[in-house]
This record gives C-alpha cells, sequence and structure tokens, in this order.
C-alpha cells in the first residue's frame, strides 16, 4: 500500500503566506519560501502553493516565486493559481515546480485537462475542486469560491479523472479553516468513485482529523494550512501519531 501524504498548503496572496476561514477573512502567516524550508526539514512529503487571487484578479501565477521555491526546498511542489492554457503550464515547469493544479480554468474549459494530460503527462495535472454543500449537493465553485457553477462534486471529479488528471484536490468550502474535521463521508464517495488519487482539503484542527481522513474517509493525502502555519501541530508529531495509529507514513 502508498505511503499516505502530508502536504501543508501555502495559500499566497500578494506575496505573502495568509490563511482565512470558509475563504474570507485572511491574516498572514508568513513568509512562503521560508515556510517551504521548514516543512522541507519536516518530513512533510509535498507542497502546495496557490496563488489564491490570480484568477479573479486576472494574473498570471508567480513565476519568481516559484524559481525561489524550487532553489530552497528538496520535496516535490505543486502550483495553481491563473493558470488558463499550457503555455502557463510550461512555464511554471521551467521554473521548477513538479505538478500544476488548475481550478476555475478547468471548470472553464475542460479540454484543458486534456492538453496538460497529452502534452506533460497525467501526473503533472491536479484538478482542484472547491464545493459547498448546500441542501444535501456538493456544488462546484469558481474563482477562489465566488461563483457557484452548478456543476456537482462527483461528476465532475469523475469527468476530470476521465480527461486525464493525475489526482483530485478537493476542498470542502463548509470545512476550511473551521478545524473540526475533514468531509469523510464525501471522501470516501470520491474513492469509491475514482482511481486516482484524492487530496483532502479543509477541516483539519487536530491529530485525530488526519486519522480519520485516511481511515474513514480513504484519502490518499491530507492537505493542511493554518496548523501547520502557526505551529498547531507540527509535521514530525503528526507522522509519529498516525505510525502509532498503523497509518503507513514515511518518517
Amino acid at each position: 500500500m502508498l505511503a499516505k501524504r502530508i502536504i501543508p498548503c501555502l495559500d499566497v496572496k500578494d506575496g505573502t503566506t495568509v490563511k482565512g476561514v470558509n475563504f474570507v477573512n485572511f491574516r498572514e502567516a508568513g513568509d512562503p519560501v521560508e515556510l517551504g524550508r521548514k516543512y522541507s526539514r519536516d518530513g512533510a512529503d509535498e507542497l502546495v502553493y496557490l496563488d489564491i487571487t490570480a484568477s479573479h484578479d486576472g494574473r498570471k501565477t508567480f513565476i519568481d516565486l516559484v524559481r525561489r521555491v524550487a532553489a530552497n526546498i528538496s520535496i516535490p511542489f505543486t502550483v495553481g493559481g491563473g493558470i488558463n492554457q499550457v503555455e502557463d503550464v510550461e512555464k511554471l515547469l521551467n521554473a521548477g515546480a513538479d505538478k500544476i493544479s488548475i481550478n476555475s480554468a478547468a471548470i472553464k474549459n475542460p479540454g484543458l485537462i486534456d492538453e496538460i494530460a497529452a502534452r506533460f503527462g497525467s501526473q503533472v495535472c491536479v484538478v482542484a475542486i472547491d464545493a459547498k454543500l448546500e441542501n444535501g449537493e456538493w456544488t462546484c465553485f469558481l474563482n477562489g469560491g465566488r461563483i457557484p457553477t452548478g456543476r456537482h462534486l462527483l461528476e465532475w471529479a469523475h469527468e476530470a479523472q476521465e480527461r486525464g488528471a493525475g489526482e483530485i484536490l478537493f476542498t470542502s468550502m463548509n470545512h476550511d479553516g473551521v478545524k473540526t474535521g475533514f468531509a469523510c463521508e464525501s471522501l470516501l464517495r470520491l474513492h469509491e468513485t475514482l482511481s486516482i488519487p484524492v487530496i483532502a482539503s479543509g477541516g483539519a484542527g487536530e491529530l485525530s482529523h488526519f486519522y480519520d481522513v485516511f481511515s474513514a474517509g480513504k484519502a490518499d493525502a491530507a492537505l493542511a494550512a493554518s496548523i501547520f502555519h502557526f505551529n498547531e501541530i507540527g509535521i514530525k508529531e503528526l507522522k509519529s501519531y498516525l505510525r502509532e495509529k498503523n497509518i503507513n507514513v514515511r518518517i
């Protein structure tokens, strides 16, 4: 069985790492390169960097930051935000990113997934899905949770897989920053629906939440932000806890 992955996520706004609650009310969390270096040293399996206002502001992703991150860390990292065409992907990979994450652009132009997978391989393409549970249905949102799409989580995730996505990064907007646990029931449904890895995001608040997301939610990786940024849980501490609970993680 593949080891479960622990992935700190760094939301970057105006060059600074920030963290919000339910996609709003952001507070600063530190320098993204320094944080990345720390997580690399502490045993994180991967990192995700998201330029969280790029799609909304119509900007391209932060190439210079990607170069600096690549020069300072020794683990794989994914970059997302403002990626609209294959040329954007090429620039980011050339700058040192290992994978790219697309969200809004993929829903607006699903064929972009096919293009990226065909040119660079599925392993490069992470399709991020921001979804909110409303009236019993998970609806996907665009532009950092600002615009509802009418697309449903499971059907869109399945289409993304069929088009060539290598992984699905599912963020529950209901759980984001609230620290009450991941959306395990919906993650389990994604696991049962898909044959590609699922990364869980939104809701991490204590050690037991990671055990739950791997055991009950069957997630392949768990992503978190504020608990790592503000030193509420250490990565080494978390991995030791999971190992004691018989969850296969790399120490």
